[in-house]
């Protein structure tokens, strides 16, 4: 690897040395894409990794909200617009008691190279606060949403910055987002926005996107070596979003879906969980925000393992579907040790560098958050299509878009990754060709 390469990275490390997370995000993709900024100097003379690895703009700002007994509470907010060299910002607002400025800027460093893989033009950011829904009232949430609105509305527009859902929010914080962001602004710009509801806006199978990507990506690997998922014994983290939308797809695929798993603790079903109506719990479980792990275990028969993680259930494949560095070394031992052969990131960046690395040398094949995780985004990106044209699709046919888009992204990660000599290794593959797409961009653009 390049001195380039190395002494920006000296740098990240310097002027963030607090945020593990991003700093860990860049140490990834630089290694991946040292062999094509080594195989050029205009990268290094336009200062590009310097540029790429800070923040276009970062906005930090307070939340004061009154809880149902009156008493004023105060968050903190902030949205990272990372990178607008291909489109506007995109990328989603996490509501969670862990975010903190390293979580944002990773996640929104991380969108930029998902984003490009998608395609379609739009550039990376990552938004939220330190606010924990769980728990709250709808009244708190609506409150939470109608202050956090008054000052995020000043920074996004469907020309500038498209903010999406994550962890913590939902449909109907997007809601509440939305209503209020129609009522400072006093227009029905649904474009500003996405994860709405079908009713104002919002794209057909959005909510299950994430879920469904990582199941087509994962088709691909597993097609790759002339396998399916027929019989194959899955382990899920997580009973979010992410991780119905991936049950949902799978039912009648021949899988076994074994595990979920919450703050509390996991699942493990020995029947899988492959019937609608388990599937249709878990969705509840999750709309409701008062479903309980054990819960579902009492109805269908489960073992609930209270405080631990599902990581040393015997598995084909393994998908982590909740937060980042969920996977450590050490759980990344139990996985290969569970015989597993192929694992999916479904969330951003589950897996810490060290357990990824480690499993790139166990098992068949990784495939990558920024890849894999895709799908989500890439339904948002043709909901702005649908609000541009003022039009809505049918599911199938978001369906079949978002299938064409994952088999590219997965195509194109594996062509990157044989061209620059490393093998079959989606994640390099997949940062290298994020990258360059965005850096032919900045060469473009000049000096900004």
């Amino acid at each position: 690897m390049s001195d380039y390469v190395e002494r920006v990275l000296d740098i990240v490390k310097t002027k963030n040395s607090a945020q593990t997370e991003f700093i860990q995000a860049c140490e990834s993709v630089l290694h991946s894409i040292a062999p094509v900024v080594d195989s050029d100097p205009k990268y290094e003379k336009a200062g590009l990794l310097e540029r790429l690895t800070e923040p276009e703009r970062v906005v930090i700002f307070r939340i004061p909200w009154v809880d149902d007994a009156g008493k004023v509470q105060v968050n903190r907010g902030y949205r990272v617009q990372f990178s607008s060299a291909i489109g506007p910002f995109k990328g989603g607002l996490r509501f969670h008691p862990s975010v903190y400025i390293g979580i944002m800027k990773f996640l929104a460093f991380e969108q930029i190279f998902k984003n490009s893989l998608t395609g379609l033009p739009i550039g990376g950011a990552k938004g939220g606060a330190d606010f924990d829904p769980h728990g709250k009232s709808d009244g708190e949430i609506m409150r939470f949403c109608q202050s956090f609105m008054l000052e995020l509305y000043r920074h996004i527009g469907p020309s500038l910055d498209v903010p999406a859902g994550d962890i913590g929010v939902g449909g109907r914080e997007i809601g509440y987002l939305y209503g209020m962001y129609k009522r400072i602004t006093g227009q029905f710009n649904n474009g500003v926005l996405t994860g709405k509801g079908p009713e104002f806006g919002g794209s057909l199978i959005r909510p299950e996107a994430t879920g469904y990507g990582a199941v087509y990506y994962a088709e691909e690997m597993l097609k790759h070596f002339g396998d399916t998922f027929e019989g194959k014994k899955v382990t899920l983290s997580g009973y979010g979003n992410v991780t119905w939308g991936v049950c949902k797809k799978l039912l009648g695929s021949g899988a076994i879906v074994q595990t979920i798993s919450g703050r509390d603790g996991y699942v493990y079903d020995p029947n899988g969980i492959g019937t609608e109506e388990k599937v249709d719990y878990i969705y509840n479980m999750r709309v409701s925000g008062k479903g309980k792990l054990a819960d579902y275990a009492s109805k269908f028969g489960a073992e609930f393992h209270p405080g631990e993680k599902p990581w040393g259930v015997a598995a084909d494949v393994v998908m982590p579907c909740a937060t980042q560095n969920e996977v450590n070394l050490e759980d990344a031992k139990k996985i290969v040790d569970g015989g597993c052969q192929y694992f999916v990131e479904c969330a951003n960046m589950p897996a810490t560098n060290a357990a990824q690395d480690y499993l790139l040398k166990a098992i068949r094949g990784v495939g990558p958050a920024k890849a894999a995780n895709a799908g989500g985004v890439a339904v948002s990106g043709l909901e702005m299509s649908q609000n541009a044209l003022r039009y809505s699709w049918t599911a199938e046919k978001v369906d079949n878009m978002l299938r064409d888009i994952m088999v590219n992204i997965y195509k194109n990660s594996e062509e990157a990754a044989e061209e620059y000599g490393f093998g079959y290794n989606l994640v390099a593959g997949a940062d290298i060709a994020g990258f360059k797409k965005v850096a032919n961009a900045m060469l473009a653009q000049g000096l900004i």
